[in-house]
């Protein structure tokens, strides 16, 4: 908000308002204050220094900067007065118990793997949306496009900047979900990372965010994503070329230890209720990846 020159400002914040709380006006001795209210007694201004004249009328008074508490010392981050613990590493999830672990309730960070037209988005939306604990989403295509001028689209080309803003990209995700874990918000995050290549492997995301991290593939029927691709816009949705390469490569994951979830035949809820599943042999036996 602007104000004029000279005009007064408004009150700082926790100030009482009302009838001229924003006007700093000293009332004449006795007389009535703006509204009819006749203000308290309070003690006369102190004179200003003698080698500054007063001020002229209409130019207001500005009295002395108000004196700053001293910072308070604290160790780690804080926003207001609530202490947020610094995000770490995800560790290893802890030693099973008799009890078979609830995926519903368990704090974790799950990796949702899958090529384009799978599902991932979808399916990592609504499992954060219906679990019975804080969990955030994070979408690491979301996070690459937070760049606007100057985005590099690997469509046009995987190079130095395309890669140099998956990696940036990569870390922010992994920054974001070290710091949710700590203050006891879940997280599933979704990429397109592939099997045989390093650059955009699982040794990003184990390094960004930690061991503890539950990679989890979802990989439909080719006809299946090349459907769900024809329905996308914009610079989402790829040629049926660029498609089915990118799924024929996915099929590497097969093999590999990881679990997968071939979800041709479920809708979005029902490969929700998988994943749970899938998640809960994953924290009583983690993957080795």
């Amino acid at each position: 908000m602007h104000y004029a020159v000279g005009a007064p400002l408004p009150p700082p914040h926790g100030q009482a308002s009302g009838p001229g709380a924003a006007m700093h006006w000293t009332p004449a001795p006795g007389g009535p204050a703006p509204g009819g209210h006749t203000p308290p007694a309070s003690p006369p201004a102190p004179p200003p220094p003698a080698q500054q004249p007063a001020p002229a009328a209409g130019q207001g008074w500005h009295g002395p900067a108000p004196q700053q508490a001293p910072p308070t010392p604290h160790s780690g981050d804080v926003t207001g007065h609530v202490p947020l613990p610094p995000g770490a590493p995800v560790p290893l999830p802890s030693p099973p118990t008799d009890a078979a672990p609830d995926a519903t309730h368990a704090a974790v960070a799950v990796l949702l793997i899958g090529p384009a037209g799978a599902g991932k988005t979808s399916v990592a939306r609504h499992w954060a949306d219906t679990r019975r604990v804080p969990t955030a989403h994070i979408s690491l295509d979301d996070v690459r496009e937070w760049v606007r001028a100057g985005f590099a689209d690997p469509q046009s080309g995987w190079n130095d900047h395309s890669e140099a803003q998956y990696r940036l990209a990569r870390r922010t995700c992994g920054f974001a979900a070290r710091n949710f874990l700590a203050n006891g918000i879940s997280c599933i995050l979704d990429d397109a990372v592939f099997p045989d290549r390093p650059v955009i492997g699982l040794g990003g995301w184990k390094r960004h965010v930690g061991p503890g991290l539950l990679p989890i593939v979802l990989l439909p029927g080719l006809e299946i994503v090349l459907e769900r691709n024809a329905r996308r816009s914009g610079n989402r949705r790829l040629s049926d070329e660029e498609v089915a390469r990118i799924h024929g490569r996915m099929a590497g994951w097969y093999g590999s230890g990881l679990p997968i979830i071939d979800n041709s035949q479920h809708d979005v809820a029902t490969t929700v209720r998988v994943l749970d599943d899938v998640v809960a042999r994953s924290i009583a036996s983690p993957p080795s990846w």
